[in-house]
Order: structure tokens, then sequence, then C-alpha cells
């Protein structure tokens, strides 16, 4: 993929691409051995820059999907006024944007090069769940048996035995992914798997699924089935090639002067957490990046606290970007109760649809970073709300800042709701609060 140039902008970024297992592709047409990584770490060491933004999509997205995020967000932050106030505050400001890519569709267009986009979706469903989830011995067949039942009965009113059965063979194939409950890994922080809790909710609800009005019926436990694996997945890419990535940046020349921000989205926020944190294990090479913006996080709200409620003695997975100051300056997450992808769907997934109530005031058991924001870090923790993009902030280093955002992020329609309206001036002025405090 080569450089990207944003139509009407001028901005440019790379794209770093990654496959399911965390390693960057090789197959990229605009790189000498295919590797786009090298040439990208070249550029930064003859440009350096002052500030590396790197950038992470969530749920859903294949190439087109990454590039239309990116192409909305940088372009949202390279209007915002706060972009001249960098140039006042550092007068040798000189951004470097990377937007980095992994295969977090179903099935989509993962085509590198001049062909992305060209994807009609016509290929067989089951061998492209059969690709995404991992070819494994009896998993094409369960996934057609699923698939006739639905053909079968496509307004069945309950799912029937033979998909059932498949169903729970299939869970049982995926062993990457767990079900540990609330104190597991990302992949692995659900309710032992039922698939008639996902068929009754499909029931219950006009358009059940993580942002998706298809698969619902009897195939909507699959859809489900596809968000952990998905949401593993991010867990992998992120601690795997991605954290080796910028590791060898920040290990670079330029990379030791340079400021670098990250940036996430949705599943995104479990990735740039597992680059910053590597695969759970102490890295004597570990350093601090500038700032961390989580926006509508589809991760537990007990990914950073450092004991979890109901797993006395266990902390969040990602306690250790605190612990082990991984982020020197500000970390933000955004919440809004207009984002139904994670206020409503994630706990669904997780395999509570009928959570029992919680106390006014406490967060449930099962909820999401974009719904509640990081839980358990009283009084580490800020809460404030998200500022109109003219006012000022005041964010200070090493500080953690829950921003409830309903005001502004509150537009969309469907299972998501407003879980993609992440690119408004609002959000950017979040962000660049974020990457220019402290300077």
């Amino acid at each position: 993929m080569p450089y990207r140039t944003i139509a009407g902008a001028g901005t440019r970024y790379a794209l770093l691409a990654f496959d399911a297992e965390g390693r960057e592709r090789t197959d990229d047409p605009d790189a000498a051995d295919g590797s786009f990584s090298r040439k990208v770490l070249n550029d930064i060491a003859s440009e350096r820059p002052t500030d590396i933004f790197i950038l992470c999509h969530g749920w859903k997205g294949d190439i087109p999907a990454s590039l239309d995020q990116y192409d909305r967000w940088i372009a949202a932050m390279d209007r915002s006024p706060d972009r001249s106030e960098a140039e006042e505050r550092r007068p040798k400001f000189k951004p470097f944007r990377i937007g980095v890519h992994w295969p977090s569709q179903p099935w989509g267009d993962e085509e590198l090069g001049s062909g992305a986009g060209a994807f009609d979706g016509s290929a067989d469903p089951i061998a492209l769940y059969v690709d995404r989830f991992g070819d494994r011995p009896g998993l094409r067949e369960r996934i057609a048996t699923v698939f006739r039942a639905a053909a079968l009965d496509p307004a069945a009113d309950r799912l029937p035995p033979d998909a059932d059965s498949a169903y729970r063979d299939i869970d049982g194939l995926l062993t990457e992914m767990g079900s540990s409950g609330v104190a597991a890994p990302p992949g692995g922080d659900r309710e032992p798997f039922d698939p008639q809790v996902y068929f009754e909710a499909s029931l219950e609800e006009e358009s059940f699924g993580f942002g998706s009005r298809s698969l619902g019926g009897i195939l909507a436990p699959l859809r489900q089935l596809s968000f952990w694996k998905m949401k593993s997945r991010a867990q992998i890419v992120g601690e795997g090639g991605m954290h080796a990535l910028l590791r060898e940046l920040q290990s670079s020349s330029a990379g030791t002067t340079a400021r670098v921000h990250l940036m996430g989205h949705s599943f995104g926020c479990i990735v740039v957490s597992g680059m910053l944190c590597g695969r759970g294990t102490a890295d004597s090479s570990a350093k601090s990046v500038a700032s961390l913006a989580l926006i509508q996080g589809a991760l537990s709200h007990w990914s950073y606290c450092g004991e979890i409620p109901d797993a006395v003695g266990r902390q969040g997975y990602f306690r250790g970007l605190l612990d082990d100051r991984l982020v020197k300056g500000p970390i933000v997450t955004t919440r809004s109760i207009y984002d139904t992808a994670v206020g409503r769907y994630y706990p669904l997934a997780a395999g509570v649809a009928n959570q029992i109530e919680f106390a006014a005031g406490e967060p449930p058991r099962y909820g999401a970073l974009g719904a509640f924001g990081a839980q358990g870090l009283d009084p580490e923790a800020i809460a404030l709300a998200m500022k109109p993009a003219n006012e000022s902030y005041g964010l200070e280093q090493g500080r953690i800042y829950n921003v409830e955002a309903s005001r502004y992020i509150r537009n969309g329609d469907g299972a998501s709701g407003a879980h993609n309206d992440i690119d408004g001036p609002e959000v950017a002025h979040l962000i660049w609060a974020a990457a220019l405090a402290g300077k």
C-alpha cells in the first residue's frame, strides 16, 4: 500500500497491514521486499518528525473501511485549530501519521495496492467464515450445518438441535478464545458460550449483532462467535507484530526523539493497549509513549484497574500499562449513551442477555470502556465532559481521563448507533489536547 494522500486535504499517511497472527504482511506491491514498514521506518529516519501518530481501527475493518476511517479521522485532526496551536507551541512541529490495519471483518476486502475496494462480496460465506476463524478439522462441516439450518427455516422461532450442537462444537474448536469470565484476557472475558442466549436475543432485538443488520435468527450465534474471534485477534495482533513495530520505532534514532501518540477505536483500543504492553511479560525495552486515546473502546471497562471487584486478587488485563508508566502523558477514554454497539450489544456478546441489575452508580460486571469509561480506578481516573472544540482541557501528564462524550458522539443509526461517530471536531480536539499536554 503506497502512502495515501487524503483527497481535498493534502495530508499523507502510511498504511501498514498485518495478518490474523499479528505478522506484518509481506505481499505489499509497493514495498521492494513486500514489507512496507521498512520503507516507513527509513522515511521516519530521514524526515525526522517531531510527533508520530499511530491509529488503529476496530471491528468490521477491511482495507477499504480502514482507509475510509483513517481518511476521516486524520482529516478531522488536520482541520482542527489545534493543528495551528501545535505549530505555535512547537515551532518545528512535524507530524508523521501511520494507520495500522488488521483483518477484523468476518469477510471483507483484504487486497493491498490498487485493487483495494474491488471486493464484490460474492464469495461463499461458509468458506469465508472458515478462513476467518482459521481452518481446522471439523470446522467447515459444522459451519455448513448452521447455514443449512438457517436456509431451511430462516424465520425459525427456536434454535434447531443440530444447529445448537454444531455451535457448541464450533466454540470448542476455537480453543484460542476461552470463556473464563470477567478477569480473562480480551479474547475470553465472557461467560461460557450458550448459543440459545444469542438466538433468543436476536428474536427480541430488531437488528441483533455487533453493528450488523444481517446474520440474525439461527445465524446470530455465528455473529457472536465472530465477535469474540475478532476480539481475540485484536489482542494477538497488538501484542505481536505491532508491539514489535512500536519497539523498533522507539529504538531507532528518530524514534528516540519523536513523541509517539497512539489512537484506537473500538477493538482498536485492545490493539494499541497490546501494542504498548506486549504479551503480558516484563519488557526491558519498553518505552513510554506521549499520549493514548481510547475512543469508544470495545473492551472490558475493568481492563486497566488494579483489582476487579468480582475477581478478588485479579487485576485488569492491561493494568501493566499504568503500573509500568507506559504512557508519559494523558490517557483519554470516551463514552457515549448513543453508542449502542458497546452499550447494548457488548454485554449481550459476553453472554449476559439478562445481566443482573447493578447498584445505582455502580458499573455492571460486564461492560465496555465505550459505555462506562475505565472503571476501578478511583482516585486515579478523572471524570469530565467532552468540551466544545474551542475550550481548553488543561490535561495533566500521567493522568487518565474518562470523558463523557454523549453531547458530541451521538449521530448514527442501526445496531451500532453512534459507535463510528468519531471524526467530529470535538473528538479531534480531545485527541490534540492529550497530544499537546505538557508541551
